[in-house]
């Protein structure tokens, strides 16, 4: 993944974390935020921070059955930034929150460049590297071991909502909402930046238009 939208998903996802959660309304909120559906959207702008200046917006935008499973196609389409970059990251998911960390497919598009469809074994390598090493992945699995601060009203772009506020140990916190996608509406990450809704919806579609490429086999092997 590139590193300036590696760095983007770690700040969109760092949002779900957040300390030990003992209120069971808290539990039952971070449960439900993993609960997605097909076309739902938030988008996002960053301040401060590694990513400052940064926009992203994160999609449901394809479902596909797999045996008894329904898997979603999770999109994170970032740009701006200090480097300027950006990309698409699409990711065959059972769902967000945990539920991202098990990773069953992966499209990624670099700015300027084609799509490409990683194959099998480099999609399980990203899967570990997500999970083992990605404080995104690792952050989002620790939305329901959060301390609550309690109920708030937040005023961002997108307009004011009431949302729960949660901290972390590091000194990162997050306000979440049942009634948004993905369920974030501010997040101040523990680099000092802060991230805050400007939209959301229900009618997202895929932001890769073109059949991605079939990424070689052999580009994993070692000589």
């Amino acid at each position: 993944m590139p590193r300036p939208l590696a760095c983007l998903t770690a700040f969109a996802l760092t949002a779900l974390a957040a300390s030990p959660l003992h209120a069971q309304e808290a539990a039952e909120l971070c449960k439900a935020i993993g609960n997605v559906t097909l076309g739902q959207w938030a988008s996002y702008t960053m301040s401060g921070g590694q990513a400052d200046g940064a926009k992203i917006r994160l999609a449901i935008v394809g479902q596909e059955r797999r045996g008894d499973s329904t898997l979603y196609w999770f999109e994170i389409n970032g740009s701006g930034g200090p480097r300027g970059q950006g990309g698409i990251v699409q990711l065959l998911v059972p769902g967000f929150g945990g539920d991202a960390a098990t990773i069953h497919g992966m499209i990624v598009k670099p700015e300027g460049q084609p799509a490409m469809k990683l194959p099998e074994q480099m999609v399980g390598m990203m899967g570990q590297r997500m999970g083992q090493n990605n404080a995104a992945v690792d952050a989002a699995r620790r939305c329901a071991s959060a301390q609550v601060v309690g109920w708030e009203s937040v005023t961002v772009p997108a307009g004011p909502i009431r949302a729960l506020h949660l901290k972390n140990v590091d000194g990162g916190e997050a306000w979440v909402a049942r009634d948004v996608p993905f369920g974030i509406v501010k997040a101040r990450p523990k680099d000092g930046g802060e991230m805050v809704l400007t939209g959301r919806g229900r009618d997202a579609k895929s932001s890769i238009t073109e059949k991605p490429q079939e990424m070689p086999g052999m580009m994993l092997q070692k000589p």
